[in-house]
């Protein structure tokens, strides 16, 4: 396997790394505090083109193949320290974006994907409710058919972009009786619709540019062409949305670590105790050196799982192993940031709180890492 990156790649990447750290980290300290979605930075990030990096050119994307998107993404969660952003870009981008382009019809992606790639949609994936987060079995929003179309009530939760979302792909039981394989639909619905609401907005510990909320739906009227894929096929769609966000959300994840390391080298170099550099101490020195070990397993594994969602049937294994690792990797180099940095690294001005703060969720989004433990154990016969 050939592990080095094309010219092109390499060209993807700087230029991402260049953009990010010049349009995206300024008034970040106050973005976080006061928990602004930028729709600026946003549009911003569209003019580049994250928010269509698979997505074919003539529905106003990149074209790029999956290691490409994965690279990407490595070098915007690099490059980036606002992780909310990158956050809300990920969920857009994998868990919206990629179902239309792949599920969709002609006439929903002529109708959907310009728009969600151009920065003036922000997509959203509601699927989790407040009863059935991991038991997705226990779906209580229902879709029945009315009036040549379906009449859909239920409330989601935990929705990213959910106070600032355009568009959702709405998840509903169609048959409880063949429950969530075979009786569940997704559904595509402008957020202007009727009976189409934006509930409660949640503060959380970390990710705070990035809004997470409720929706509800009231009798909500949507016609048969808002079907997503088709009927009783959203479990598969629902599949390949996961794929992608366990693979390329933790791209970013990566990147993320890089910057850490970096950081955490920087400190141990200049800090001085005891009339030498912290970093002269092994217990320091071995914090970074595992953090540095982590990294490029992790950056493997990414590598290895996006090559493969591009180019095999089935990718489920490599994201849930994926996921799992990056993530849980993401927190230790965040929490052992933190510790080399010591008093300074709980304050707020050297930012590594912030980044500690953001990586706890990662172990719970897009599947916990006590459910891609059982995905994996699964796949093992278990």
């Amino acid at each position: 396997m050939d592990f080095s990156f094309t010219e092109e790649q390499k060209l993807l990447r700087d230029s991402i790394i260049k953009f990010a750290q010049c349009e995206l980290n300024e008034g970040l300290a106050d973005r976080d505090r006061e928990q602004v979605f930028s729709r600026d930075l946003w549009r911003k990030c569209a003019a580049i083109g994250i928010q269509g990096l698979p997505v074919p050119e003539e529905y106003g994307g990149s074209g790029l193949d999956s290691l490409s998107c994965a690279i990407a993404l490595e070098a915007l969660g690099y490059g980036c320290r606002d992780g909310g952003l990158v956050f809300s870009l990920c969920a857009h981008l994998l868990a919206c974006v990629v179902p239309v382009w792949l599920h969709g019809t002609d006439a929903q992606k002529r109708c959907y994907l310009p728009g969600l790639t151009d920065g003036s949609l922000v997509g959203m994936h509601a699927i989790t409710e407040p009863d059935s987060g991991s038991d997705t079995f226990a779906m209580r929003t229902r879709a029945e058919r009315a009036d040549n179309g379906w009449r859909i009530n239920g409330t989601k939760t935990f929705v990213s972009n959910g106070p600032v979302g355009d568009v959702a792909i709405v998840f509903a039981m169609t048959d409880a009786k063949k429950g969530f394989h075979g009786g569940v639909t997704a559904f595509l619905v402008d957020k202007a619709t009727p009976g189409f609401s934006a509930g409660q907005k949640f503060e959380k510990m970390g990710l705070r540019t990035s809004p997470v909320g409720e929706l509800v739906f009231q009798d909500m009227h949507v016609s048969d062409d808002t079907v997503l894929g088709r009927v009783g096929g959203g479990s598969v769609l629902f599949a390949t949305a996961m794929d992608w966000e366990r693979i390329l959300l933790v791209a970013s994840h990566v990147g993320a670590i890089e910057r850490l390391l970096e950081t955490s080298i920087a400190y141990a170099r200049t800090r001085s105790q005891f009339g030498q550099a912290i970093g002269k101490f092994q217990a320091v020195a071995h914090k970074i050196a595992d953090m540095k070990v982590q990294l490029e397993a992790a950056r493997l594994l990414t590598h290895r799982s996006a090559w493969r969602l591009g180019n095999l049937r089935n990718a489920s294994l490599d994201a849930s192993i994926t996921k799992l690792f990056v993530s849980e990797s993401l927190v230790k180099a965040s929490l052992d940031t933190v510790q080399i940095h010591g008093g300074y690294g709980f304050m707020i001005d050297y930012e590594v709180e912030r980044a500690l703060r953001d990586a706890v969720g990662s172990t719970i989004y897009s599947g916990t890492s006590e459910m891609q433990r059982n995905f994996i154990a699964r796949w093992l016969g278990l």
